[in-house]
């Protein structure tokens, strides 16, 4: 049985895991950048609603305004502190998929290189028998002439 195919099968499925973690890493990063970009949001919002605090404060404003104001401020920091928490989550689950690409992507390096090595083995093979073959059609030819009366 050719040797070659059960390496050739086990490059393509091999290939269909890389592209798979390929595919779930591409996932992760977009996950990531979304979450990311509703942290940013978040602190913006905190940003923009702490200064509208600080000038009605300036003009003056009642206290329970000002509580107010605190109270959405607070629930604002937890919010931030949550989605900071999901940014970490999110940063976590794509370097655990990245490590699986990379190790999807090494194990298809190595199938591909175990496919060079059969390719220079059966190459070798070939040479050699084809050197053989020169070599006993020379032989004959010699002792053909050898026998041969001139």
């Amino acid at each position: 049985m050719n040797s070659t195919l059960p390496l050739k099968l086990l490059i393509e499925l091999a290939q269909k895991d890389v592209d798979e973690a390929a595919r779930l890493l591409g996932e992760r990063q977009t996950q990531r950048a979304e979450v990311e970009r509703q942290l940013d949001a978040l602190r913006q919002y905190r940003h923009e609603y702490r200064t509208r605090m600080q000038t009605a404060t300036v003009q003056g404003m009642a206290g329970h305004d000002w509580r107010n104001f605190q109270q959405f401020i607070d629930t604002l920091d937890t919010a931030i502190g949550q989605q900071a928490m999901l940014l970490e989550q999110a940063e976590e689950r794509l370097a655990a998929a990245r490590r699986e690409w990379q190790a999807q992507q090494r194990r298809l390096n190595s199938f591909g290189t175990l496919a060079t090595r059969e390719e220079a083995r059966t190459a070798l093979r070939a040479a050699r028998r084809e050197q053989k073959e020169n070599d006993e059609y020379a032989a004959r030819s010699l002792r053909r002439r050898a026998e041969s009366p001139i």
